[in-house]
């Protein structure tokens, strides 16, 4: 038994307040071992010392698979180390055999808070109380403390964003790992970025409807205002208003109509509305 605060042995008694409450509260990285394997031998001291290096902000547990057979069953263990990090009470990454221990810093910091996550949140309560500058001061400083921290890529976007300056923001989006680019509120800024950017300096919403009634197939006036619309958080308007401009003239725009309703999709993530009309479009293209 380990004498750190930060390491512990787990068996089925102590796994449900050891591991799955305590990972409600910190993340724990569970290192699934046992005593003849080599690898195991080898990654344990380094799992060991990332625990003691890293102060806390997770804890190690130590589950010696030929005593605790139950568990490795119940986790699906087939080969080890394997590695589970648990956080709210769910394994949400792994990793298996004896990785470098820069390896490991890489895996652990993509899950574990960072100092600089503090300015983040703190620049965004004042993005909330509409002060846009305060947060890109609040966010300038934590880029310079850790700059290879995307949380702090992303804040800095959604200042940017705040404070009108649209084209910085999605450069710096641009520039995210693929994995960040991924992540929901990316979508979502990159989406209204877009719209922002089409919709600056056109008519307003009832200018663009009058050139329309005199004008159906004018195309630019019914992609404006479907911007206009999102803009509005009219979205099932602005989905309609694309998906009549697919119907009438798929090649306006280099296909904008399409790639524009993609654009919607991401701005709205799991909103009903995106599997209706991405039916719908579908349907328009095949």
């Amino acid at each position: 038994m380990s004498d750190s605060p930060y390491i512990v042995e787990i068996n089925e008694d102590n796994w449900p307040q050891a591991v799955v409450e305590q990972s409600r509260r910190v993340p724990v990285l569970v290192d699934f071992w046992a005593s003849w394997c080599q690898p195991c031998q080898m990654l344990m001291p380094v799992l060991a010392r990332l625990a003691e290096d890293y102060r806390g902000k997770f804890i190690l547990a130590k589950v010696n698979t030929e005593e605790q057979q139950n568990l490795a069953v119940q986790f699906g263990i087939r080969s080890i180390p394997t590695v589970k990090l648990f956080k709210d009470g769910q394994p949400v990454d792994e990793f298996a055999g004896a990785l470098p221990e820069s390896e490991i810093r890489r895996f652990l910091d993509r899950h574990l808070p960072r100092e600089s996550d503090t300015r983040v949140e703190q620049a965004r309560a004042l993005l909330l109380q509409g002060d846009a500058g305060g947060a890109l001061k609040t966010l300038e400083t934590a880029k310079a403390e850790d700059p290879g921290n995307p949380n702090v890529d992303i804040a800095l976007a959604q200042a940017k964003a705040a404070a009108g300056d649209a084209g910085s923001a999605l450069e710096i989006l641009d520039r995210l790992p693929l994995d960040a680019q991924e992540k929901p509120e990316v979508q979502r800024l990159k989406g209204m970025l877009h719209f922002e950017a089409l919709a600056s300096g056109a008519p307003d919403e009832a200018a663009l409807a009058a050139r329309l009634e005199q004008d159906a197939d004018d195309h630019e006036a019914r992609r404006l205002l479907a911007a206009r619309k999102v803009l509005a958080e009219d979205y099932e308007g602005a989905l309609e208003l694309l998906l009549e401009l697919m119907r009438r003239d798929r090649k306006f725009g280099d296909d904008a109509a399409r790639k524009d309703m993609v654009a919607v999709f991401d701005l709205l993530g799991e909103d009903p509305l995106v599997p209706r009309y991405r039916s719908r479009m579908m349907n328009l293209l095949y």
